[in-house]
């Protein structure tokens, strides 16, 4: 049902956004460094759980849109490739600010720390414009429900970042020390991933395959699909059953 290079292309754009530094990573970061491996997790888990509420919330609205208006996957992966392309530059621009540096915060109950990952996560421009811009774009109506493939394609996204995550999680300490000894290998790594991202922009500007007229024409209306199923079943000319064999329904004689 979701080709191969869809995953894919969700693997790499998720991977991309989640070794990129944002609020999340900010967060879980820097609960890691000052509060112990606990608390990340902990916050993880909050952060977890607003990657399901955008899968949900996202797909039940876009399963219905895109039915309906294929043509608007085509603003949706310019607007998407946009996003993709500043993030780049944000990532490599001079004069930013480390996330593995060490800050003294306030330790948080258990309770407080899952809420603060939750909210981080749902206020997450950069998580919001994933759901509704990025990972709407590998749907193709010409593969089946539009409501499975969402569901797929955020699901792979959300075991990238929470595999990703988990892993800095685990090993903030040791990175935020690592990387306060080397800073040249910091500024490699925002090259690496501001690259990274810049070109998987480039690439969702100029792939016409998720383009709303493409997929209309492949994506036939629901009482066409009926009149497919019709000769198959019975053998029958549709329009004899009142249908038409092609273009808009008849009324039946």
């Amino acid at each position: 049902m979701v080709e191969q290079s869809a995953l894919l292309g969700v693997v790499s754009v998720a991977l991309g956004m989640v070794l990129s530094p944002g609020p999340n990573m900010m967060y879980l970061v820097s609960r890691s460094i000052s509060q112990g491996r606990r608390a990340g997790v902990i916050s993880l888990s909050g952060v977890v759980a607003g990657f399901l509420i955008y899968l949900v919330g996202a797909n039940l609205g876009l399963a219905v849109l895109f039915t309906a208006v294929p043509q608007i996957l085509t603003a949706i992966r310019l607007v998407g490739a946009a996003y993709l392309l500043w993030l780049a530059w944000k990532t490599v621009r001079p004069g930013g600010v480390s996330v593995f540096t060490v800050q003294d915060i306030p330790a948080d109950p258990p309770r407080r720390l899952f809420a603060m990952g939750l909210m981080t996560n749902l206020l997450n421009p950069k998580i919001a414009i994933l759901y509704i811009s990025v990972i709407p774009q590998f749907i193709d109506l010409g593969k089946g429900n539009v409501l499975l493939q969402g569901i797929i394609l955020g699901g792979f996204q959300i075991i990238v970042a929470t595999t990703v995550n988990l892993s800095i999680v685990l090993a903030a300490g040791g990175i935020a020390g690592f990387l306060a000894r080397r800073p040249t290998w910091l500024r490699a790594q925002r090259v690496v991933m501001g690259g990274m991202l810049g070109v998987l922009a480039v690439m969702l500007a100029f792939d016409n395959r998720g383009s709303g007229s493409h997929l209309a024409d492949r994506a036939a209306p629901p009482y066409q699909q009926e009149t497919a199923r019709v000769r198959q079943l019975t053998g029958e000319p549709a329009t004899t059953l009142g249908l038409a064999s092609a273009g808009t329904p008849t009324r039946a004689t």
